[in-house]
């Protein structure tokens, strides 16, 4: 320091503080204005994020269409009528199926009660007395018809709830609509913007998406098929009521619902028939379970392989995530994303030969008169298929 220049006082504050503080205030006062603005967005973000999953899933039967001569509008429109009337269709029928049990329920409560309550007391011994049980769901002050008129008053809820369902709905249609119609224009647009290596990279991903999509709702829609038939033949042999509904109920949910969507499907169909008879409704559940195990060990692998490679544990870790970044929607939508994903980093970076290491060796699996030829040549040993 120089004799010419003042010493800074030790009282004065320096100038970069106030920098300082602007510079906080001001993020602070960002970061609420874009909490806020996405608030409000998130709902149409949703929207547009299933819009663009929907579109990426009929695109290739739009596509088949217009190769055939039909306009694409045309084709959208039929194929996403078909996609709601098949929606529609499921809902009135699980709708009827459980206002009819309900109705029944409460029309028959106490013969119902009685029976349940002989099941119990003849296979686990118990000492419940029936009359007591009904005459307390019966007590007007009691918890079971405090719920019920509890829930009495929350029909205006559930129908403003369905209002807004619907309107939710046909947004969804509407922007799929759009995306799919104007899907050329649409990336023709976007691919003028940019160089002409640029657009392969875009149009490759763009067409490994709709690959990647498509293949994950024909593999759900095989399960589904595969699972609603099964369990229709169940049902149908037990006398259980309304057994194609059931059976789709199931075939749906347990498929389209990620990681607790068996339970949710497993559980009407057993409730339903624990109402008719106990010892059947058990029936139900085991196959339920059973059922579960052959499809994961038997069918998913099979067609999983043809249709969207993608690892058992990533798709279960992937339908967790997305489920708690958006609920429901999300695990929906994770799988196919992830498979995308896993796809285009595949397709990435340099790859190099596997050296030879005991970890790495993968034994191909022997057909089944492979095997019964190792057995007959070598009785006492362990062959690898059945290591």
């Amino acid at each position: 320091m120089t004799l010419l220049e003042p010493s800074p006082s030790p009282d004065r504050m320096p100038r970069w503080v106030w920098k300082a503080v602007a510079v906080f205030w001001g993020g602070a006062v960002a970061a609420l204005a874009f909490r806020s603005l996405w608030a409000s967005l998130y709902p149409f973000f949703l929207l547009l994020l299933v819009s663009l999953f929907l579109s990426l899933a009929v695109e290739p039967g739009v596509n088949r269409l217009a190769q055939r001569g039909w306009r694409r509008g045309t084709a959208t429109v039929v194929i996403l009528l078909g996609v709601l009337v098949a929606f529609l269709v499921f809902l009135i029928a699980i709708g009827a199926l459980v206002g009819q049990q309900i109705a029944e329920l409460l029309g028959n409560s106490e013969k119902y009660v009685t029976r349940t309550v002989n099941f119990l007391n003849d296979t686990f011994g118990a000492h419940i007395d029936a009359s007591q049980v009904i005459d307390e769901i019966n007590k007007p002050d009691g918890a079971v018809q405090s719920f019920i008129n509890s829930q009495q008053n929350r029909v205006v809820d559930l129908s403003v709830t369905a209002l807004g369902l619907l309107v939710q709905g046909l947004s969804v249609m509407l922007f799929t609509f759009y995306l799919v119609a104007d899907g050329p224009k649409l990336r023709r647009v976007i691919c003028s913007r940019l160089r002409p290596e640029r657009q392969r990279s875009v149009l490759d991903t763009w067409d490994l998406a709709i690959e990647k999509t498509g293949g994950y709702l024909y593999s759900r829609a095989l399960l589904a098929g595969l699972s609603a038939f099964s369990h229709w033949v169940v049902l149908q042999a037990l006398g259980t009521k309304a057994p194609v509904a059931l059976a789709l109920w199931v075939g749906v949910i347990s498929q389209f619902l990620p990681v607790v969507g068996t339970y949710i499907a497993g559980a009407l169909p057993v409730l339903v028939t624990f109402i008719d008879s106990p010892t059947k409704a058990l029936v139900v559940l085991i196959f339920v379970a059973v059922y579960q195990q052959i499809e994961n060990y038997l069918f998913l692998p099979r067609i999983t392989a043809r249709t969207m490679d993608l690892h058992p544990a990533v798709a279960f870790g992937s339908a967790i995530a997305g489920a708690a970044v958006l609920g429901g929607v999300g695990a929906i939508l994770a799988i196919p994303g992830a498979a995308m994903a896993q796809a285009l980093l595949s397709n990435t970076g340099v790859r190099h030969e596997v050296i030879d290491n005991e970890l790495t060796v993968i034994k191909p699996k022997l057909r089944r008169d492979q095997r019964r030829a190792a057995r007959i040549k070598h009785p006492t040993a362990e062959t690898d298929a059945d290591s």
